[in-house]
């Protein structure tokens, strides 16, 4: 029987690569330049993340009118208590959904498009961004007071990835698209471009800024943008007059308002943590089905509608109450607090949805407290508008750490730049003061939580285990440092490299020579060529690594020199040169690594089926298998038992055991390998490699 369902699906598989390998060759045939390529699908991904954040857009106010039009009118016999089995409706489509494709589920968030970006050279599975699209509709649709940017973000993340693959692009190229997309996305939702830049700079791409990347934003967003003017309009969302914001001596009290913004998105943070692991540790591992825990969420956000329908959906309109003051400071207060509390619960018990649109409403309520506190108890006459507005920046950007991109959607969305000073200053105190207590940003630190550590937009641990002296070195170019300028000048023409190193007569490394030192001399040549020598024109400062250097070492200071190679040198004999090591060539081991993370994970179904000491077959003499830890390892770290170097084989992930209190039967952890990890007796290894190697440290663990 499963021959049968595998052999339509290999032919749907073979027919998507030949037309997938018709559309690479047409493009190559085309015969455009690279550029011109590169700015044509910047634009291709403006359009298609437009357009599904307009679709997305659009089936959320349809799914709304379905559930508060349609649905309440079969409930008509409870009356105007229906709409408290609206959201556990929503939320019971979901959890089904949830247990038909439960990996596919938690699959959610900004945090799954940085993973992709950052592990996956930027794909994003289909499936996964359809029932991403599904979901949260259902969610926003049926009342759930969650936002639709974090969705939007991963549709249109999901949209670009697909083109790039079907388009044949390389993976680097794929991962800039893939965070194109999600920040058109977002531009395209809030109708913000240089916000939609801005997000895909801080959250998706975590600041791994690059001239190329930045093109495909601007593109990409600008043109989203475009697409959802066209289809949703040009008006502002929020509806206010014009913001005084007072005399130039109370600007201080913007940054007191961003003072206590930050502690509120700590506060925000703290509280959304503990939520999800109760419900991860907790609840969802008992007896207790998740579908019952999430309508019983269901039942408390129509409960809290049912008494303050403002709470329900996304929440702009409300936000326009506050804005024209027709709520008391009361039900705003009561507001505040219900967002506070239900938004994490709906989240972590399940639900899918952002945390932009509800960011938001928090910081319209706390503004306008804050603004009438001061108001009352000092006797002032502050215009309660500015103080809403800037609120909600300042929480924006405190509960996601996004100032810069929190400063430009309130500044796009608003259309006023009258109070963009008090804006700028509210917003930089809250980020400051939640990174400075946080230690980063909310996104690293959630990814850290699951076993990520991502810089530059990448997986560092991918790399600590891996020294420089596993990598193949690069032969290096060395010249004496009184070589004359026309020796100098003929070597560099003979030779095939770019970057040459001068030594002295002890054959210590004094300098480097680049093309950016020799360009000046050129033009002189004639007049220098019998006065200098290669002394006189380097540059002296020369960056070094040992050979027992790890490589996520190595990759931080190519982003910090911005250089292309770094001279190796013997850390026992420092004036004994071994070779260089190129960026280049660790960018290649960082992409191996990372595709045998994602092997893993795509053999999911394997790692759960086999048993200790069993192996699962890969290719032609490569398995997969499970080890319990021998007890020579147990205690010590990847980093001293150096299993690549000593047994050839690759640690992909490692297994460990549900906390003493859960359900015995419920799926052990699976954690990816922190070099300085230290083994336990109950940790199992799961290795990838040749069979024979295997078969090596088998005999090991029996022994």
């Amino acid at each position: 029987m499963k021959l049968d369902i595998d052999r339509p699906l290999k032919r749907t598989y073979l027919k998507f690569r030949k037309f997938r390998g018709y559309l690479k060759e047409k493009v190559a045939n085309l015969s455009i330049p690279d550029y011109t390529t590169f700015t044509v699908f910047a634009v291709i991904t403006g359009i298609a993340a437009g357009l599904a954040a307009v679709f997305f857009h659009e089936s959320i106010v349809f799914f709304n009118k379905l559930f508060f039009e349609q649905t309440t009118e079969g409930l008509f016999f409870l009356g105007t208590a229906a709409v408290i089995l609206l959201p556990a409706i929503g939320m019971l489509i979901q959890a089904i959904m949830i247990i038909i494709s439960p990996k596919t589920a938690e699959k959610k968030g900004v945090s799954e498009v940085i993973k992709a970006v950052a592990l996956r050279g930027g794909y994003i599975p289909l499936k996964t961004t359809i029932f991403h699209f599904i979901a949260p509709v259902i969610s926003i649709g049926s009342g759930n007071t969650v936002g639709p940017e974090g969705p939007a973000a991963q549709i249109g993340g999901g949209v670009a990835s697909r083109l790039g693959f079907l388009a044949g692009f390389s993976d680097q190229r794929i991962r800039i698209f893939t965070a194109a997309g999600a920040g058109a996305a977002i531009a395209a939702i809030f109708n913000t471009p240089l916000g939609g830049v801005f997000f895909a700079l801080e959250i998706v791409l975590l600041n791994d800024f690059q001239a190329p990347t930045f093109s495909a934003l601007i593109l990409a967003s600008v043109t989203a943008s475009a697409i959802s003017r066209i289809f949703l309009g040009n008006e502002s969302i929020f509806l206010f007059s014009i913001p005084e914001i007072g005399s130039y001596s109370f600007l201080y009290l913007y940054a007191v308002l961003g003072l206590f913004a930050g502690v509120v998105s700590i506060l925000f943070i703290r509280y959304s943590s503990v939520v999800e692991h109760l419900f991860r540790t907790k609840i969802l591992n008992s007896k207790i089905p998740q579908w019952l825990v999430m309508v019983v969420v269901g039942l408390l956000m129509g409960v809290s509608g049912y008494f303050y329908k403002e709470i329900f959906g996304v929440g702009y309109f409300a936000i326009n109450e506050i804005l024209d003051g027709s709520i008391t400071w009361k039900v705003i207060l009561i507001l505040l607090l219900l967002k506070f509390v239900l938004v994490p619960l709906i989240i972590h018990s399940g639900g899918f949805g952002g945390l932009f649109a509800p960011s938001l409403f928090l910081g319209a309520c706390f503004g306008y407290l804050f603004a009438i506190t001061i108001n009352s108890i000092w006797g002032l006459d502050l215009d309660t508008t500015t103080f809403v507005l800037v609120g909600m920046g300042a929480m924006l950007g405190g509960i996601n750490t996004i100032p810069i991109s929190a400063i430009m959607i309130i500044f796009e969305m608003t259309k006023e730049y009258s109070f963009i000073l008090p804006l700028m200053l509210a917003v930089i105190v809250s980020t400051t003061m939640v990174q400075i207590i946080l230690k980063g940003s909310v996104h690293i630190k959630h990814l850290e939580e699951q076993g990520y550590e991502i810089k530059e937009g990448r997986e560092t641990n991918l790399l600590r285990s891996i020294h420089v002296s596993d990598v193949k070195l690069d032969e290096i170019e060395l010249i004496p440092d009184q070589t004359p300028l026309p020796e100098l000048i003929a070597k560099v023409m003979e030779s095939p490299h770019h970057t040459f190193y001068t030594v002295n007569n002890e054959g210590t490394i004094t300098g480097t020579i680049t093309e950016t030192e020799l360009r000046p001399i050129i033009t002189e040549y004639d007049h220098l060529k019998d006065v200098i020598c290669a002394s006189d024109i380097i540059n002296p400062q020369v960056i070094t690594i040992s050979k027992d250097n790890d490589l996520d070492y190595v990759l931080n200071l190519f982003g910090k020199w911005n250089l292309d190679q770094f001279p190796v040198v013997d850390p026992e004999n420092p004036n004994k040169i071994l070779g260089a090591v190129t960026r280049q060539e660790v960018i290649s081991i960082y992409n191996r690594e990372s595709l045998k993370v994602n092997l893993a994970s795509g053999l999911s179904k394997e790692l759960k089926s086999i048993k200790n000491t069993t192996t699962a077959k890969v290719a032609a003499g490569y398995s997969i298998a499970e080890f319990g830890v021998p007890k020579k390892f147990i205690g010590k770290t990847l980093v001293e038992l150096k299993i690549r170097n000593k047994f050839g084989l690759e640690v992909l992930m490692i297994k460990q055991p549900k906390e003493f209190l859960t359900d015995i039967n419920s799926e052990p952890e699976i954690i990816t390998p922190d070099p300085e990890y230290k083994l336990k007796r109950t940790d199992t290894l799961v290795i990838f490699g040749a069979d024979e190697k295997i078969d090596n440290l088998r005999k090991l663990t029996e022994s």
